[in-house]
């Protein structure tokens, strides 16, 4: 019997009464309803296109055995299908692979959510089985999407011998309908029994609350490698984020290699091994194009650039500067000279170098502007001073011209709020603004009529409250500023229950939330690296992800837990080390930690 009824609802059911585990999606789905019936995953699966457009449906059959075929490396399957380009075509056809070889390989049993020694499971031994043996990706102009947004879906799944229909008007759809598709099955634990849902019949209507869920990662200041990007991406999709800012210069390294300019990596980077090449980006941004991804760069400017003068120091004042907490907010101090022709010419050829290359995977490129020192500017030969009336022309005039360049290359610029807010630029509209110290600050930018970007660091920076990085100063003794507890600037830590909380909406007038773009979830890098990279994420990127993806959710509740803790198996079962939700005891016993 199909049952009409929020996924809030179902989690709990299922939880107090032990009936068969049926998925609660992570983000939640605009709209659904479900069944409580089981429907197994066909070993002889196939996987058909069909465009409004065109007559001729393509089918692609997928037994399991080619499955494992893919899983050995062997090259991947392809369909062509009508008037779909043939970039969006093989953006599908990888996608496809990508999740049944996943659905098949995280081999995810939902034990840690039932009591000890409950049977949860369908009968395997049962002789009338239901299958699904086709999925149809259908191309269409359908009347139900036509509200929707390009990354909205139709997911509709039968309860009775037959096929998952995904219906959709742009390829980002239906890699978001996969994202959901992934997260209806588990493997049952008799061995070789196969793979069930039991939530059929099954009817979604889905849709982004907001066209930009970002995620902005810090890769400069602790070495991250394209690796670990990677798999960030496999994280990032599942919890249908779709922007990845890179964060990918700062004072301290300059890990990213500029064909015309060789010696930025060369001596600007940690080591020579820790160096993003040309053909590392293009292979992160296309493997995020794959899943539906946007990564973009932030070269951060004119400040955060003391790295620069390792290769050219002409090009930085103050650098390295002592003490540094006069010219900088974390060491080493250096800044861009504001008023330097030399300066100028670089920038130039910096963007002429770097711009065509990323705009193939998106019009998006972050050019910082964030925590701008005045002391610094002192120290500079081409401004000798420190004043506001001084500095503001040149910061104009510095930012004008490289928004120019912007402009000529027809890429979307995004600043950090201080140009706009502490320096009152004059900014062209085309110009996001990325605030972050508050929903004050988001209120602000509106007022002046430009797009903007949410994403407070009181719930959205993730490197928040593991301790600072700084050691004491022996000559100050005790007066020293870094004493016990040694927190960090932004303590506490924000816990993924405090990230849902989040609501970047209030406060902030009806009038000008058309302006809101949406946001992203931020991870600075003084306390992360590659090998704690994940745990430092997820599932807390996740949580925000939500926010973004169905709106402001307000308080936490159980089924909340519940949920992010299915997706939590989820991102281990696919070799993403996240942190746990909950304590198992917890998730076993349904109401037993509530207070």
């Amino acid at each position: 019997m199909t049952q009409v009824s929020s996924q809030r609802y179902l989690c709990l059911l299922l939880g107090l009464f032990v009936l068969p585990y049926a998925k609660c999606i992570w983000p939640e789905p605009a709209a659904s309803h479900h069944g409580n019936s089981t429907v197994w995953l066909s070993p002889q699966l196939k996987v058909s296109y069909q465009d409004d457009c065109s007559d001729s449906p393509q089918n692609w059959d997928w037994p399991y055995r080619q499955l494992q075929k893919l899983l050995s490396n062997e090259p991947p399957l392809r369909f062509e299908c009508g008037p779909l380009d043939e970039n969006s075509s093989n953006i599908l056809d990888i996608a496809v692979q990508r999740t049944l070889s996943q659905i098949v390989k995280t081999t995810y049993t939902p034990w840690k959510f039932h009591p000890r020694g409950a049977y949860f499971e369908p009968d395997p031994s049962s002789t009338s089985r239901q299958w699904i043996t086709r999925i149809t990706f259908t191309k269409t102009d359908d009347v139900q999407l036509r509200s929707l947004s390009e990354e909205g879906y139709i997911l509709d799944l039968a309860d009775i011998e037959g096929e998952c229909m995904i219906r959709y008007t742009a390829i980002v759809g239906a890699l978001r309908a996969l994202s959901t598709f992934s997260q209806l099955f588990y493997l049952h634990s008799n061995a070789n029994s196969g793979i069930y849902t039991s939530q059929a019949p099954l009817h979604i209507v889905d849709d982004a609350r907001f066209p930009h869920r970002g995620l902005n990662l810090d890769i400069a200041r602790n070495w991250i490698p394209p690796v670990a990007v990677k798999q960030t991406i496999e994280g990032m999709f599942l919890a249908k984020l779709n922007k990845l800012h890179l964060h990918a210069s700062d004072s301290q390294s300059w890990p990213l290699e500029i064909s015309s300019l060789p010696e930025l990596a060369q001596k600007g980077a940690y080591h020579p091994f820790q160096v993003w090449t040309v053909a590392d980006l293009e292979d992160v941004q296309r493997y995020g194009q794959e899943h539906g991804i946007e990564v973009y760069l932030e070269v951060d400017m004119p400040g955060h650039t003391t790295s620069i003068g390792h290769a050219f120091p002409e090009l930085i004042t103050a650098a390295d500067e002592r003490p540094w907490d006069k010219y900088a907010l974390e060491p080493p101090a250096g800044q861009l000279k504001l008023n330097s022709s030399a300066v100028t010419r670089f920038l130039e050829t910096l963007l002429a170098d770097t711009l065509p290359r990323t705009l193939p995977f998106g019009s998006l490129f972050h050019f910082g502007g964030d925590e701008l020192n005045l002391n610094a500017y002192a120290l500079d030969d081409t401004v000798n001073s420190s004043s506001r009336a001084v500095l503001k022309p040149l910061l104009q005039a510095f930012f004008d011209h490289v928004l120019a360049i912007a402009e000529e290359h027809k890429v979307t610029p995004i600043l950090w709020e201080e140009m706009i807010l502490d320096w009152d630029l004059f900014l062209p509209k085309s110009t996001i603004i990325q605030t972050w110290r508050s929903t004050s600050a988001l209120s602000k930018v509106l007022a002046k009529g430009h797009r903007a970007l949410f994403g407070s660091n009181s719930h959205w920076y993730l490197d928040c409250g593991h301790g600072t990085f700084l050691d004491p100063e022996p000559s100050k003794g005790n007066e020293t500023s870094v004493q016990p507890p040694y927190e960090d600037y932004c303590s506490p830590y924000k816990s993924w229950r405090h990230v849902y909380s989040y609501d970047p909406l209030k406060g902030i007038p009806n009038e000008d939330r058309h302006l809101i773009l949406g946001g992203e979830v931020h991870l600075w890098g003084e306390l992360t690296d590659s090998i704690s990279l994940h745990g430092m994420l997820w599932p807390r990127a996740a949580a925000a992800g939500e926010v973004m993806w169905s709106g402001p959710r307000g308080k936490v509740d159980e089924e909340t837990t519940r949920r992010l803790a299915d997706l939590r198996e989820r991102l281990v079962g696919i070799g993403i080390a996240a942190m746990p939700v909950a304590m198992e005891w917890c998730l076993r016993s349904v109401g037993g930690c509530t207070l």
